[in-house]
């Protein structure tokens, strides 16, 4: 070996700097990579379903579209661990949804449908689709919710764990900036969304007042694209007119965010 590859081959291996999990409201969870933050979600997921399985008897999920959570969910079907996952137990809710046919590339149900429902053994009767062209599919789907939740107990009535995202922009399910759903009345759990704030085609999606009761909160965000928003949210300068997710604050529940260190800001590298 000569002495110029002798110097290379002793020089340091540059490693990737560690991170800081940012000051969020709630528990953080920080992972290195995507796989990481699928890994943590999948084992809380898991773990929270049997526990409220064999508190209730039953556990109410409700999930999100898009495609950040899609790895979790084929996980979910591949993982031989998550076998354990009790779907004959679970009831499958919606988080939001646009208004169009499940058979649109754009319709939310149409891919959970794909990845979960269609490979798992989850009885036909708790899955919970929002009718999303009919006039009425706010209602509908509010009054789904009351009828099913209702057969628990008193004080137990609620969603057990609901997976969220959040985009660029600071919105979480349907909840867009500056947007009517903000301002939905306590007593409604689930609205229609429109107008000139909200992503075209207009929207369904659940209220603040219906994450806010839910027993678990999880907050999905991976990838460089979500680090300065990340950073706003950590902040606390604006409020959640303007970066909705921060309308998120369970009452009586846990709030977890779990990231990768491509989501974290700069300014909470070690």
């Amino acid at each position: 070996m000569s002495e110029a590859s002798g110097k290379r081959a002793r020089q340091p291996i540059e490693l990737v700097p560690e991170r800081e999990a940012p000051a969020l409201p709630g528990d953080v969870v920080l992972a290195r990579d995507p796989d990481g933050v699928v890994d943590a979600i999948a084992a809380d997921l898991l773990l929270h379903a049997k526990n409220c399985v064999r508190e209730f008897g039953d556990f109410h999920l409700a999930v999100s579209g898009g495609s950040t959570p899609q790895p979790l969910y084929r996980r979910m079907m591949y993982d031989p661990v998550m076998r354990q996952f009790p779907w004959v137990r679970t009831h499958l809710w919606i988080v939001d949804e646009r208004r169009v046919a499940f058979d649109d590339s754009r319709s939310n149900f149409g891919m959970i449908r794909e990845l979960l429902v269609s490979h798992s053994d989850i009885p036909p009767n708790q899955v919970h689709p929002v009718l999303a062209t009919e006039p009425d599919a706010d209602m509908l789907y509010e009054r789904e919710l009351r009828e099913t939740l209702q057969w628990r107990e008193k004080g137990h009535d609620r969603l057990d764990f609901v997976l969220l995202g959040m985009g660029d922009d600071g919105h979480t399910a349907s909840l867009f900036p500056h947007s009517p759903a903000l301002h939905a009345p306590e007593d409604r759990l689930y609205v229609v969304n429109e107008g000139p704030n909200v992503t075209p085609p207009d929207r369904l999606t659940m209220t603040y007042a219906l994450l806010n009761a839910s027993r678990f909160l999880a907050v999905m965000v991976v990838g460089t694209g979500k680090r300065e928003t990340v950073a706003r949210v950590a902040s606390g300068e604006e409020g959640a007119e303007v970066l909705p997710v921060l309308g998120v604050q369970p009452v009586g529940g846990t709030l977890r965010w779990y990231l990768d260190h491509a989501a974290c800001p700069d300014s909470a590298s070690s």
